[in-house]
């Protein structure tokens, strides 16, 4: 009989482990000279996974974030991105944040131009910024600037600006949150779709349950400071998601409770 072959794990894109970050504290008690803001946080990202994390305002989700890409170090812990440390930032790390990120004096099809000024040739330059403008819906717009825009145009383009430069991981610190209603429901739409046509590894935070259930493939609920990880989620529901169903509605609720909004329930 002969052996079955070995099966390889598949490592993880990112693998957080035991992950600690303090701050120091000026003009306080001098026994109390460090206050910490992230306690032994551990989680893993697969490839290509959308994660969105969610927690209280002020828990150090934005720290997280920048300990992850690279921008600022751990107290203690390791940060691994395809089995190497993640230091000193890395180009291929690209934030999407809540304010907007365009550059007023530049038209939307220059700044997603941007993201491939290390393209030598302009015809190929032309061309991808034209497939990018096409693909979150802004035909037509590029030659428009940034106050000409609506607050969901103005995320579309800055969400092409990211992806034409083909990230490592994507970075979003509540890239809706400013957006109206029906805008933020037409976006996580959007999302949804731009990530099933490039599978890139996305990394969202939201203080939105719902937008998280929608969205997410992994969701990672983070506690108050000092902030753990009070649960990792998988979310293991076809899409569109439809939140009348009785699985995804138990999920729903799990979260809520484990956020501390028993009222919600």
């Amino acid at each position: 009989m002969e052996n079955s072959p070995e099966i390889t794990p598949i490592s993880p894109l990112l693998e957080v482990s035991g992950l600690y970050k303090s701050f120091g504290i000026a003009g306080r008690d001098p026994i109390q000279k460090e206050q910490t803001v992230l306690m032994d946080i551990n989680f893993s990202v697969a490839k290509g996974a959308f994660v969105c994390f969610v927690g209280p305002s002020g828990c150090g989700k934005s720290t997280l974030f920048n300990i992850l890409a690279g921008f600022e170090s751990q107290t203690a812990g390791s940060v691994l991105v395809n089995g190497s440390e993640s230091r000193n930032g890395n180009s291929k790390n690209i934030f999407v944040f809540q304010e907007d990120g365009l550059f007023p004096w530049m038209t939307a099809y220059e700044n997603i131009e941007i993201g491939v000024k290390d393209e030598p040739d302009p015809e190929k330059r032309r061309s991808a910024v034209e497939e990018y403008l096409e693909l979150v819906g802004l035909e037509g717009a590029g030659g428009l600037f940034p106050h000409e825009l609506s607050g969901g145009m103005r995320r579309r383009a800055e969400v092409a600006r990211a992806l034409i430069t083909n990230p490592d991981i994507l970075f979003m610190d509540e890239p809706f949150a400013a957006l109206d209603f029906l805008t933020r429901l037409q976006m996580r739409e959007e999302m949804i779709n731009v990530h099933a046509m490039f599978p890139i590894t996305i990394l969202f935070i939201t203080h939105d349950i719902d937008e998280a259930l929608q969205l997410a493939d992994q969701i990672i609920v983070l506690s108050e400071r000092p902030t753990t990880v009070k649960a990792d989620i998988p979310v293991e529901f076809p899409r569109p998601r439809d939140f009348t169903k009785p699985g995804l509605a138990s999920l729903r609720k799990k979260i809520y409770f484990f956020m501390g909004l028993h009222a919600a329930l």
